[in-house]
């Protein structure tokens, strides 16, 4: 029943429409002529000849009724929708007239109905108007009447850009009845778009107008519509908007809308990696990967968010054999079901183990034999280090010096060590620990034919433990955000970063070198805590308030990526460096090495000056709390002596 009453109802309207184009003809042929005397009825008929005309256009009548029916079927004008009607819907109406009205000279010619030649443009011009008129009345209305309904309950909106990007959110919130936001003014640097409308809306200024016109209009969200703006030019933008309470969007990019991935509907928030003023580093995978295919590939700490990353980058280029080595069982049997799922003729194989464990490392390396080593198994947390140093040491050292003994033993092609930037001149324990795994593996490079490296990553956004989650949990809890010190500064990478880095570091190996990623600024952490608070849609010291905590113990204010005596040396790929070897004394090193071992079984609780004596650059700290109040002035520093 109900697709009987939908038929009928389309039935009625295109039997409407089709009256109303009959209408139209007839009143744009009376126009036609009329304008002719300056729409004067008098001189129209007092005119000599003038009933002749009159004649001719009646008598005609008919025959151009019946073919401009028919054309306009043809252009689809009685099947388009023209609730949504745009440019190509118009494109469609100005020609389907324009055709209409040369068969019709061509018609009256042929039958020698002679009339005035401007007849046939003014008849053109008010059938293009009429019949545009019904088609666009409509969308008019409904659009200026569903305005007027939810302009109270609207969100005020203002959109940057005024691009392909910005026209297609604008027009698609001003017909959507789905959208209840209402774009009130547009940005753009472009000086020649300024005072110009689009749909409508008025470009204001730049970016200089932002702050003033959202006050002015009293906007509420602020939409960016530059997909492919560099991400420095965004950056600059978004830190004037964030000085403004309004909420942030970004739109995706035109090449998603396109596929169908996401439709405007589907704008984002403005994600922290928008914020960190660097283009994401690109490396084409697709052409170093080949030294991956046919190989069996062993990656420790498979489960943890670089190593299950890595795997999975992995899994797409072909390999013999990929085996995930992880002791948290759980962790290990996510990526497992991840990877069987997405990749079902992947060969994997998952084993729980420790790498602290010397017989079980060299029964895996015997048995499956792996030609290249991703060494991702290690304690990272810095604070927790602190309070546990033996912990750090027989995991981050002895595992990593047991697995890199198996490898040589076992004759593994590569081996890749993942390190981090806490391992220059650090003040931390588990940074010494990773700094002790660096000269492990610069020391066993030269000792048989593996390719033995290291890959020195900074903090990575997203995983586990890292400073992002934190912050989004205790912005959902409603504050405060932590922050240890209002000064102090981190190097940030994203997780396909850090795992391109370490895929390249093994294309590019030929041993010993410590590869290290060129991460543009470093990021002041109380800036991406405010601007998190932010895009949350609160503001800072208001909605959500942010206390310093102190520095951690081991932490210090700022990281550095090489030390001074490692230098400096590119690669192919200019964002990614080399730090050369430091030489040391290889004797002494494994002897300390072995006393460092002993002491960490005995739970020595002096265990960091043996460590000292090892990384002689490793600072021992007093854990310290320094106080300070909301904006970040010092008011006590207190020594704990712990």
């Amino acid at each position: 029943m109900k697709r009987i009453i939908n038929n009928r109802q389309l039935f009625v309207r295109r039997l409407g429409l089709i009256t109303y184009d009959i209408l139209a003809v007839l009143a744009s042929s009376a126009l036609g002529l009329l304008m002719r005397f300056d729409m004067s009825y008098y001189e129209l008929i007092h005119t000599v000849g003038s009933r002749e005309w009159i004649e001719h256009i009646w008598t005609y009548l008919p025959i151009g009724i019946v073919t401009t029916i028919l054309i306009f079927y043809f252009f689809h004008l009685y099947t388009s929708l023209w609730s949504y009607a745009g440019i190509p819907e118009m494109s469609s109406l100005v020609l389907a007239c324009i055709i209409s009205s040369l068969l019709q000279a061509v018609g009256m010619l042929l039958f020698g109905y002679g009339v005035p030649r401007s007849y046939y443009f003014m008849y053109t011009m008010w059938l293009v108007i009429l019949v545009g008129l019904s088609r666009f009345a409509y969308r008019l209305f409904r659009t200026f009447v569903q305005k007027r309904t939810e302009k109270a309950k609207s969100i005020n909106v203002m959109v940057i850009g005024a691009g392909e990007a910005g026209n297609s959110i604008i027009r698609e919130m001003n017909t959507s009845r789905y959208i209840q936001k209402s774009v009130m003014c547009v940005i753009d640097d472009d000086n020649s778009k300024v005072g110009n409308y689009i749909h409508g809306v008025k470009v204001v200024g730049g970016r200089d107008s932002i702050i003033e016109s959202a006050a002015e209009y009293d906007i509420d969200e602020i939409i960016i519509a530059m997909p492919s703006a560099p991400r420095k030019q965004l950056k600059e933008i978004l830190d004037i908007c964030k000085k403004t309470t309004c909420d942030l969007k970004t739109l995706p990019g035109m090449y998603q809308l396109v596929n169908g991935e996401v439709n405007i509907s589907q704008l984002r928030k403005v994600d922290v990696t928008d914020l960190l003023g660097r283009e994401p580093i690109q490396v084409d995978l697709e052409s170093i990967m080949g030294y991956v295919k046919n190989k069996v590939i062993l990656v420790t700490g498979g489960g943890g968010s670089i190593g299950s990353e890595l795997c999975r980058q992995l899994a797409g280029h072909m390999p013999k054999l990929l085996i995930i080595v992880d002791i948290y069982e759980n962790s290990a049997y996510d990526i497992q079901q991840e990877l069987s799922r997405n990749y079902p003729e992947l060969n994997l194989k998952v084993l729980i183990a420790s790498v602290r464990n010397t017989a079980r490392m060299e029964d895996i390396f015997r048995t499956y034999k792996p030609d290249i080593i991703y060494h991702a198994a290690a304690h990272k947390h810095v604070p927790l280090m602190e309070d546990s140093p033996n912990e750090a040491i027989k995991n981050n050292v002895m595992g990593t010096w047991k697995v890199c003994e198996a490898a040589l033993r076992n004759h593994a092609e590569k081996f890749v060590l993942i390190s981090t930037d806490k391992a220059v001149n650090p003040t931390n324990i588990m940074g010494a620990t990773k700094r002790i795994c660096e000269m492990i593996v610069q020391s066993y490079d030269k000792k048989g034919d593996t390719d033995f490296v290291a890959v020195r990553f900074g903090n990575v956004l997203g995983s586990n433990g890292s400073v992002i989650p934190l912050f989004k949990k205790q912005i959902e809890a409603g504050g405060p955000v932590t922050v240890t010190h209002p000064r102090i500064i981190r190097y940030f990478m994203t997780i396909p970063e850090a795992v391109s880095l370490v895929l390249q570091a093994g294309a590019y190996a030929k041993g010993g070198e410590i590869f290290v990623l060129d991460m543009g600024e470093p990021v002041r952490i109380l800036d991406l805590a405010e601007n998190l608070i932010r895009l949350s849609g609160y503001v800072p010291g208001e909605d959500i308030n942010i206390e310093f905590t102190g520095l951690r113990p081991g932490e210090k204010l700022y990281e550095e990526m090489l030390m001074k005596e490692e230098g400096m040396q590119e690669t192919a790929n200019k964002l990614i460096h080399i730090g050369q070897p430091i030489e040391f004394d290889e004797k002494k090193f494994y002897e300390k090495l072995e006393e460092l071992k002993a002491e960490s079984k005995e739970e020595k609780a002096d265990v960091r000056q043996w460590v000292k004596e090892l990384v002689p650059t490793y600072q021992i700290k007093n854990n310290e709390k320094e106080e300070y109040d909301h904006e970040g002035k010092d008011i006590s520093v207190i020594a704990d002596n712990a």
